[in-house]
């Protein structure tokens, strides 16, 4: 059996009376329990699809709530409910509603997430940022383990910029002064992930106040801890990171799950130094039980012996916490058994509640659904086996009725008969309804959204300069730095060089470390410094140094960056802008151009390939007056070519998904982007002189891809069309080929086959003789091209 520890009055900072707060957490772990013993059985009878459940870390839970303060923010993982109830962020019945994937009533995701998903408003709905400084605070949860892992990180980084810069926090006054603590939360087994430990590095060398708690049952699903971690303990294994005498490394404290004083004191601790010196912190949390097992999709007990399974019964953190307060005279046994009674009563209250609230509404479509049916009854065999179908579910859902509609539409015309207008508006309305609730978000609505921003042409004149084009970028990164505080530069190299192809040379002598710095070679880390920042209102221009290396942060752009906006219903944002160079220059790893994987892979963020320096300098201003996220992907090759300084650098924008007509033409359309468009633009100069007229487009962004459909107007006129890029066959100039032939229905004015010109599948070869021979080149387009006109009309061509 536990001993169990004998708590010190004085370790409890409240305002109200001690023994009030023992007792309120108490019941706050005991609502947690029943919400998650009733979430299984609402799985287990079909009302839910999946529960992911929180038993057995309750009182840690409250505990850790006791040192949050309002301001504070949580970057966590899906066991955290009973943090969840405690610091009111979300409440029993909206619990509920996410389980019932009730999207007009679940307010952490709108009926988009798994429960136990949360997410607290950082915004409102015109886009606007709102007081998060008087509030618990909550990013949005994603399911990835270790996920929760780099955001984190990079709120942590927010506050230590808004401590150490004035002028940033006087503009960003919603976010706080610096004192604000970012508690990362994670299960043991997902301390295995390399996102963990790059997590972890990197707050200690940065020194941020990242407060990593690490929830420890024991197993990750069915593999026990002996199997995950070295020396069998997260904290011994991070032996090598404490902290030493001359302040490197970090803060590390262990303490027992079901010890609810040791836990209060330890969270009150940690907190308390970190809020006054930004060392970070790990907190093992020890010695925690599964009293359902991992999820509702199995039992533990398939894998836990039965003294396994003995031990988690003695340990039950609730069970011992009730026993420590009666033996310390602070409740009562008798008030003890009242307080479960009640706990369990309010739980099921409020879950009858959720789940009327999600139910009553399909039941009362279901009713004008059958009216509707009424009228057509016995009208044929195929109208009444739909009916006695719709009859047949004992608890439809809403496509449930939905389906049902459009099989009797089906049933109809099948039958010869007239379909209803009523029918055709209930599915109409269905679909409208569907879309609010499952389509929106996924970027913004707001009047800043970057698709909003206004478009300003560049200016020249006959005293605008011509520079080479890291000259450009460095001017307009100097002029930015200076004129919006918010924002900050980061990534390999950055800082004291001024990034690889000097970009941001001299930058940071000018405006200081804090503004512009190096990050260590961790990719992951770096996004999700860029995540957690732009969160809070910071503006950050994150580098991923070559495009190539996209890989080692593809996980937190795609899963948590991309979805943020979606999986939150729209109550968060983080405007990061990642800034990479790529396309055509040496080596397999210093030449890629995976467009086709990037379109794919981030929905939900900007993809920017402009084909110079200043319209890249373009596209930086568009989206730093937007709340979109994007990634700028500048060409390799093209930093010493000379260019022109527009007159208004910082007023310019250039806008997204408008292609721009680079030569008229009215034999063929040739559309590329990047790099590869300069070597388009020499073979239009060579077709000129074989008489073939080509009017090249610069797709310029491929999310948004050309949204005026400018490109099938172009298409409409010369009825034939031509992709090139340097991607892998079927990559970006396939998607390219689907946007205009199918999205824009460009099919029908095709008078040849439609054809792209892409690299070779394999990664391009080291030295000149082997890119010539996998890239496309002036001379490979001028031949595709020509052998496009010559197919078309063999007569006019040799």
């Amino acid at each position: 059996m536990a001993d169990i520890s004998t708590l010190d009055p004085n370790i409890l900072n409240a305002d109200t009376d001690f023994e009030q707060n023992i007792i309120h957490d108490l019941w706050i772990s005991l609502v947690s329990r029943e919400a998650s013993l009733l979430g299984r059985k609402e799985v287990l009878t079909g009302k839910a699809k999946f529960g992911i459940l929180g038993d057995g870390k309750e009182v840690p839970q409250v505990a850790m709530a006791r040192a949050f303060q309002k301001g504070d923010w949580r970057s966590g993982y899906y066991r955290d409910q009973t943090f969840a109830l405690a610091t009111e962020i979300c409440g029993v019945k909206e619990y509920f509603a996410q389980l019932y994937a009730d999207s007009d009533n679940d307010t952490q995701s709108k009926g988009r997430q798994m429960n136990a998903h949360f997410a607290s408003p950082t915004i409102d709905k015109e886009g606007n940022w709102l007081d998060t400084t008087e509030t618990y605070n909550s990013s949005s949860d994603v399911s990835c383990t270790a996920g929760q892992m780099s955001r984190a990180l990079g709120i942590a980084l927010a506050s230590k910029k808004l401590r150490n810069l004035e002028d940033m926090k006087s503009v960003l006054t919603h976010t706080g002064n610096g004192n604000e603590i970012s508690w990362c939360t994670i299960g043991d087994a997902s301390t295995s992930e390399g996102a963990f430990w790059e997590t972890i590095n990197a707050a200690a060398v940065m020194q941020v106040p990242l407060l990593t708690v690490v929830w420890d049952d024991g197993y990750g699903i069915s593999v026990p801890t002996e199997l995950q971690t070295a020396k069998g303990s997260i904290s011994k294994a991070l032996e090598g990171f404490l902290i030493d005498d001359e302040g490197n490394g970090i803060r590390m404290y262990t303490v027992k799950g079901w010890d609810y004083a040791a836990c209060v004191a330890i969270f009150e601790k940690a907190a308390a130094k970190m809020r006054e010196d930004h060392v970070p912190a790990l907190v093992h949390v020890q010695e925690l039980t599964q009293p359902q097992g991992h999820s509702t999709s199995g039992s533990h007990e398939r894998y836990k012996s039965a003294d396994r399974l003995k031990w988690e019964k003695e340990h039950d953190c609730i069970e011992l916490m009730g026993a420590w307060m009666i033996d310390n005279n602070i409740i009562s046994e008798e008030k003890l058994v009242e307080m479960k009674f009640d706990a369990k009563k309010f739980a099921q209250e409020e879950k009858q509640s959720a789940w009327d609230n999600f139910i009553n509404p399909v039941n009362d479509l279901k009713t004008s659904l059958f009216e509707i049916y009424e009228s057509i009854r016995g009208s044929s065999s195929e109208v009444d086996k739909v009916i006695k179908g719709l009859e047949s579910y004992l608890g439809p859902l809403f496509h449930n009725l939905t389906d049902s509609a459009r099989h009797m539409r089906r049933a109809l015309i099948l039958s010869g008969l007239e379909v209803p207008s009523e029918i055709t508006r209930f599915i109409d309305q269905s679909y409208d309804t569907a879309h609010d609730r499952y389509h929106t978000h996924l970027y913004s609505h707001s009047e800043k959204a970057a698709l909003e921003i206004p478009v300003v042409h560049a200016e020249y004149s006959e005293e605008s300069k011509k520079m080479n084009g890291y000259e450009i970028l460095n001017t307009f990164f100097d002029m930015t730095l200076e004129t919006r505080p918010e924002v900050i530069a980061f990534g390999e190299d950055v800082g004291q060089i001024g990034d690889v192809n000097q970009g941001f040379a001299g930058l940071q002598s000018k405006y200081g470390n804090e503004r512009v710095f190096d990050a260590g070679i961790r990719e992951w880390t770096i996004m999700g410094q860029a995540i957690g920042t732009a969160q809070r209102g910071l503006r950050p221009i994150a580098e991923i140094q070559y495009l190539d290396y996209l890989i080692y942060g593809l996980s937190p752009l795609m899963d948590d960056l991309c979805t943020l906006r979606y999986r939150s219903g729209g109550i968060q944002q983080s405007p990061a802008i990642i800034r990479t160079r790529g396309h055509r220059l040496e080596g397999i790893w210093h030449a890629g151009s995976p467009l086709g994987l990037m379109v794919n892979a981030l929905r939900g963020m900007y993809v920017c390939a402009p084909r110079n320096m200043v319209q890249a300098a373009g596209m930086y201003n568009t989206l730093l007056q937007s709340d979109d996220p994007a990634i700028v992907i500048e060409c390799l090759n093209g930093y010493r070519l000379k260019e022109v300084l527009p007159d208004n650098l910082l007023e310019f924008t250039v806008p997204l998904g408008v292609p721009e007509i680079m030569t008229d033409g009215t034999d063929i359309t040739l559309v590329s982007y990047g790099s590869t468009l300069r070597e388009a633009q020499k073979a239009v100069d060579m077709l000129e002189d074989a008489d073939i007229s080509v009017e090249l487009i610069d797709a310029q962004t491929l999310l948004p891809f050309d949204l005026e459909g400018m490109i099938v107007n172009s298409l409409q006129k010369t009825n034939r069309i031509l992709f090139v890029d340097e991607d892998i066959p079927g990559g970006a100039t396939a998607y390219m080929m689907q946007q205009v032939l199918e999205e824009q229905g460009g099919y029908q004015y095709l008078d040849s086959k439609p054809q792209t010109l892409s690299a070779k599948e394999h990664r391009t070869p080291f030295g000149s003789d082997g890119d010539y021979f996998t890239k496309p080149h002036a001379i490979d387009v001028y031949e595709k091209v020509y052998a496009m006109m010559k197919e078309s009309q063999p007569d006019m061509y040799l």
